[in-house]
């Protein structure tokens, strides 16, 4: 017996097979994306949700609320990294001043009181 390889019959299954997942794989991206929009929802918290009280969140105003928290959030974020480069800049600069000035004189005196010593013989000590 003899297989024949008819395409128009593969072709025309293809194509009922791809129509028939069709809808059940858009369903399934609709899903995924409420519930993407709910776990925003839920991320968000009471003050925005606050926002407005009396009328039913659409998914476009959970997107927009997302946008506005997280810019909100990217600025604070970038404020707080120029704070601390500015506090570490002025924290660097203070350490490096009491150096100077804690170990310049110290170090100088030090010097000096050692120059000013004399030996008292320069024979090295011999015990015997």
């Amino acid at each position: 017996m003899c297989l024949t390889f008819h395409w128009e019959t593969f072709s025309n299954r293809m194509k009922r097979s791809l129509n028939l997942r069709k809808p059940l794989v858009e369903k399934l991206h609709r899903e995924r994306i409420n519930s993407s929009i709910e776990q925003l929802k839920s991320l968000l918290g009471p003050e925005f949700l606050n926002q407005q009280p009396d009328s039913k969140l659409e998914k476009a105003d959970i997107l927009e609320m997302t946008v506005c928290f997280m810019t909100q959030l990217l600025q604070q974020n970038q404020q707080q990294r120029r704070l601390m480069k500015h506090f570490n800049k002025l924290q660097s600069s203070s350490e490096e001043k009491l150096r100077e000035a804690d170990f310049s004189p110290l170090s100088s005196t030090v010097h000096s009181s050692i120059k000013d010593m004399s030996p008292v013989s320069s024979a090295p000590f011999r015990p015997w």
